[in-house]
Parts: C-alpha cells; sequence; structure tokens
C-alpha cells in the first residue's frame, strides 16, 4: 500500500497540517487511547510506529514468498533471494552508496561491533597484509565525544581493552555542541579512528561531521558515524559525507526491530576480518581453516532477517515517497514548537541548543523538584508517551550534573495540537508535584 501522496510541488520544503493528517491515516496505532485518552506518541527517537505499507510489505513476503536466501536452487529460494537483494539494494540507495557496501545487521549496535571486533581481530592477525591498515595497539588512540550513545562508546572501551590502545573524548560546550578546538588537538598523528554520532539522541543537535571528516583525513583515521538518529529525519549521502563506515537502525525509521545496516567503503569491508562467522560467509572450509567471501556476505553469517529487510526496503520507499527533505522541515518546525513551548515554562531547563539552531525534532529537559521518571508517568496518565532516563548516554547526562531527562521525539507523522497538549500538560507537573 503506497503513502497518501503528499505535495509534489519542489519549491515546498516542509509538508503542512493537511499533508500530515492523510499520512496518519497510515499508522492505525495513532488511533488508540492510553488511559482513556487520546494517544499522543512522542517517543519515535526511541522506536517509530510503523505505516501499512511496511507492515503489508513484510507479511507479503511472509505469505507468497518464504524461503531460505542464498541456499537452495529452487524456484522459491531464488525469488527470496531476489527480492532480500533487491530490498539491499534500495536501502543502500536511499543512504547514497552501493548495495555491495550494506551489510545487514540485527541493530545498530551490532554494526559497531562488527567494526570494533573486526578491528581487533585484524590487530591479533587475522586478515593478513590486506587488513594491516586496521591494527590498533598500545600507543594508537580512538576518538569519541561526550554525547554518544552507549552503543557508540562501549564498543570502542572495549577495543581499547582488547589492543592496548587509548580512548580520547572529545569534550561538550554548555550548550552541548562539540569543542572543536579541543577535537583539533585531540585528532593527531595516533588517532586511528574516530566515533561520532551524526545527531544527538539526547541534545537534538547536528554534529559538525564534515570537520571531523577533514580531521580524520588530515591524519589517516577512519570515521564512523552512528546514524541512527539522522537517517530517519533528513536525506542522508554517506559517500558525500566521506565517512568510512556508518550504521542505522530500521525501528527508527518506520521499519520492524531485528533490522539494521552497516555501511563501509567497499574495499574496507572487503579488507576487515569477519566479526560473526559460520554457514553462508565461507567459500571453502578445511578441518583446520576456513576461507571467507567478499563483504557483504562475509559478515552475514547464518540465517538471514530476510522478510525485515524487506520491510525495511518498504520504509525508505515510503519516507522517499513523502520527501525526505519535507520530513525534516516539518520536524525542524515541530522541534522548535517544542522547544520554545518548554523553555517558556518556569522550572524548566532544556538540554542542547536554543531556538532557531540546526536541530531535530526532539527536546530533553529536567523539570526542577521532580524526577524524570515522575514526569513520564505525570505524562503516561494523560496519554502522552514520552522517553524518561538517561538515554543510554550517562557520560552526556553527567557532564550537565543532572542523572536523567525527560524526552519528547517527534517525527513526520506528529501534529503541532499534540505538541501544544505535551507542553500544557508539561506545565502542570510542577504544580502537582508541589514544587512550584
Amino acid at each position: 500500500m503506497p503513502p497518501v501522496p503528499v505535495r509534489t510541488d519542489a519549491t515546498v520544503t516542509t509538508l503542512t497540517s493537511a499533508d500530515v493528517e492523510r499520512l496518519r491515516a497510515d499508522f492505525p496505532i495513532l488511533e488508540r487511547t492510553v488511559n482513556g485518552s487520546p494517544l499522543v506518541y512522542l517517543d519515535s527517537g526511541a522506536t517509530s510506529q510503523k505505516p501499512l505499507a511496511v507492515l503489508d510489505a513484510e507479511r507479503a513476503f511472509a505469505l507468497h514468498e518464504t524461503a531460505a536466501v542464498h541456499r537452495g536452487a529452487h524456484t522459491m529460494a531464488g525469488e527470496a533471494t531476489e527480492t532480500f537483494e533487491a530490498a539491499r539494494a534500495q536501502v543502500a540507495g536511499f543512504v547514497g552508496v552501493d548495495a555491495d557496501e550494506l551489510v545487514w545487521t540485527s541493530n545498530a549496535t551490532e554494526g559497531l561491533n562488527l567494526i570494533a571486533y573486526g578491528i581487533s581481530n585484524a590487530s591479533l592477525g587475522r586478515g593478513g597484509d590486506s587488513s594491516a591498515r586496521f591494527r590498533i595497539g598500545a600507543g594508537d588512540e580512538i576518538v569519541v565525544t561526550e554525547m554518544e550513545h552507549h552503543s557508540n562508546l562501549v564498543p570502542w572501551q572495549e577495543l581499547a581493552f582488547r589492543t592496548g590502545a587509548t580512548l580520547r573524548v572529545i569534550g561538550l560546550q554548555d550548550d552541548g555542541h562539540l569543542k572543536l578546538d579541543e577535537a583539533a588537538e585531540i585528532i593527531g598523528a595516533r588517532t586511528r579512528l574516530i566515533a561520532v554520532t551524526h545527531v544527538s539522541n539526547v541534545l537534538g543537535l547536528v554534529n559538525p561531521v564534515e570537520d571531523l571528516v577533514a580531521m580524520a583525513r588530515r591524519v589517516g583515521a577512519l570515521v564512523v558515524l552512528d546514524a541512527c538518529q539522522s537517517a530517519p529525519h533528513m536525506a542522508l549521502d554517506l559517500r558525500a559525507l566521506d565517512v568510512d563506515f556508518a550504521v542505522l537502525s530500521g525501528h527508527k525509521m518506520l521499519g520492524p526491530t531485528g533490522i539494521g545496516a552497516l555501511y563501509g567503503r567497499r574495499e574496507l569491508l572487503d579488507a576487515l576480518p569477519p566479526f560473526l562467522t559460520g554457514g553462508s560467509m565461507i567459500t571453502t572450509v578445511q578441518l583446520d581453516h576456513s576461507e571467507f567471501l567478499p563483504a557483504p556476505a562475509r559478515f552475514e553469517a547464518g540465517t538471514q532477517r530476510v522478510s525485515q529487510a524487506v520491510a525495511l526496503a518498504e520504509a525508505t520507499r515510503y519516507l522517499s515517497a513523502v520527501g525526505m527533505d519535507r520530513i525534516a522541515g516539518w520536524e525542524f518546525a515541530l522541534g522548535q514548537r517544542l522547544l520554545e513551548g518548554i523553555a517558556a515554562l518556569p522550572g524548566i531547563r532544556v538540554l542542547g541548543p536554543g531556538l532557531g539552531e540546526e536541530r531535530v525534532g526532539l527536546a530533553s529537559f529536567v523539570v526542577e523538584g521532580v524526577h524524570a521518571h515522575d514526569v513520564g508517568q505525570f505524562l503516561d496518565d494523560r496519554g502522552i508517551e514520552v522517553r524518561v532516563g538517561h538515554h543510554c548516554a550517562q557520560p552526556l547526562h553527567r557532564r550537565f550534573g543532572i542523572t536523567a531527562t525527560t524526552r519528547a521525539s517527534a517525527y513526520l507523522y506528529t501534529t503541532e495540537d499534540e505538541v501544544d497538549a505535551a507542553i500544557a500538560a508539561i506545565g502542570d507537573v510542577r504544580a502537582f508535584f508541589g514544587a512550584v
């Protein structure tokens, strides 16, 4: 089922309220109630809702095409393999890369661990001369930022532990932006890899990836990009960004859970030793050694997530049909509306850049005198679903002297009325808990 058509005028760079109302018809879950109130879903930063087109695509594959891919020689196996690989090509095109540069993973976390463990294996001598470019050891440095999601921090901590490398951290300004002058001092001759999020899942800001890539290129370091919070919300061209690796997660971009993708430059993927091993990723297996296929197959051991890949491909078609620039424009407007409304409330502290600065449609905030979990419960009682806690970013919260925040995050199906309802409810929190 294709999405409801929206404006096709190339001069229109945002959705309209009428467009959004038509799109919402594709998401029946948005019609439900929560605790007796109409659902206001403001937790898309954690996981997005799925349109009928995506649900139908996965069900249609299960009903009519289910078979093992890259295995059997029978007709259905061939059809399933063609559908599977067409899905890869679709998602690869969505982010501006070639199909053989896209590896299916269970999620972005697996993709980041794949890179880290592949480098670890290379550092042990696996992969021979072709993998020498990945070898890391004592005296080498891995650079991350203070705002990283744990999935883009812990794997690099573990890689440093296994190899003896040193982990360096780029700090944050008080408004959440990276300290680029500090980055220029940290990134140097010993830097082997820089891992950075494209969009912060807490601050909502868009990082200056181009600047970090330029710093990396000057010293020959690899760049790993966490695109989980950018791929769903803005047009993304990974080749134009010139990063070496990138990861995304399907469930944050209208797709199902259990599917993600890793992008890597073709020559890098073919040289990186595999992480998971077993069937389907080999050419020859002897009792004492094995040889591996080129990428992406060398990283896709075992039975694959076929129906999920098909559904994720359909999600990218849906997003493209709506228009990523229009989605970004709508979410920017919602984000500004949310930020302005919350920041105007007494006793509320919002993290991240201020009004007018580039950011996606989310806001994380602290209510004076009320724990984030209590704020979330108060909103939930009114049918408003938000995220509370540290959002898998404890170091970032620690940087700002807090343990938890409440995060409201919008998407293409979020309305202005829903944002206003959330702002009004947040305005009642302190009085309800006697914190005024």
